[in-house]
């Protein structure tokens, strides 16, 4: 399948001296958010650096670029955001002086440590039962609107695939009908940077997912682009949708996000192979899947601390 090329107009008229748009251009593989977030760090120093007089990345020196992480300091940003602003900027110079733009590279060496972040949330056993209940689905016998009915299905089919298979929401909410397969108990998902790779369905996700599809046409309008989810309109359902969903079902605030944490965090606390883990998740990076080991860890310690008799 081949692969989208995303787009990255430039907002800043002094930056076509830049080669932002050629830089963006370039970066084929990357879903379009991802080259948007390149585009909004790199428009950023841009406009930084010509205050200072630089007309373009061939003036850029390595002690540039450590004033403009200072700057970035003292504009209060978290120094995640900081660590990723320097990250796109290594690209981005990477590529300037691979392609001959400028004769070196003067982000070599640039590192800004991440910390200072949270570890994923993890969802406890009670907070997960709650809102994997089919019983809220079913209902009491008889005298239950079969579109409020059909919606329950819907609903419960969405978390149980957020969790069980460890979908990001904009991979669920793209997902066609043709994508699943019940019998195989499979799915295939179209991932970050247009790629697509196969993820295995639980048993009660496709025993929701089925209950979902044979009571599908009582649901309202027919999915327009076969989308497996529609919301209330035929419409495919939106991220805001879904969390809207798992708002109407959690006993707390809840995050989307957090059931795919959980489900990494519960793989890998039954002992999962880490790079198992990561092609589920369909992280290019292994770096990215392994702060689930930390999750892990944190979790056994604290199992520890409160069940221990010297924890």
């Amino acid at each position: 399948m081949g692969t989208r090329k995303a787009r990255c107009p430039s907002t800043n008229m002094g930056s076509v001296a830049w080669y932002v748009e050629d830089f963006c251009g370039s970066l084929t593989a990357a879903a379009p958010a991802t080259v948007n977030a390149y585009r909004t760090d790199i428009e950023g120093f841009v406009t930084w650096a010509e205050r200072l007089g630089l007309e373009g990345p061939d003036g850029v020196e390595r002690l540039t670029l450590r004033r403009w992480v200072a700057y970035l300091s003292t504009r209060n940003y978290a120094r995640r955001s900081v660590a990723r602003k320097a990250t796109s900027l290594r690209r981005y110079f990477g590529w300037l002086a691979r392609t001959g733009r400028i004769p070196a590279d003067p982000s070599l060496g640039l590192q800004v440590k991440g910390g200072g972040g949270r570890l994923p949330e993890v969802l406890g056993q009670h907070h997960l039962e709650a809102m994997l209940d089919p019983d809220r689905a079913t209902g009491p016998s008889g005298g239950r609107d079969p579109r409020e009915v059909a919606l329950a299905w819907r609903d419960l089919a969405v978390i149980e695939l957020l969790y069980g298979s460890g979908l990001r929401v904009g991979e669920l909410c793209s997902l066609r009908a043709d994508d699943v397969d019940l019998d195989r108990s499979r799915a295939t998902v179209m991932g970050k940077g247009s790629k697509a790779r196969v993820v295995p369905l639980s048993g009660p996700a496709v025993s929701a997912l089925g209950s979902w599809l044979r009571s599908a046409p009582d649901a309202g309008p027919s999915p327009k682009g076969g989308f497996l989810f529609p919301n209330r309109r035929g419409n495919p359902l939106t991220p805001r949708d879904v969390r809207r969903i798992i708002d109407t079902r959690a006993p707390v605030p809840t995050h989307p996000h957090a059931l795919r944490h959980t489900f990494a965090t519960h793989l890998l606390d039954g002992g999962a192979d880490l790079r198992a883990v990561q092609e589920l998740l369909g992280h290019a990076d292994l770096g990215t899947t392994q702060i689930y080991t930390h999750v892990s860890r944190e979790r056994l310690r604290q199992v520890v601390a409160s069940s221990h008799p010297r924890g």
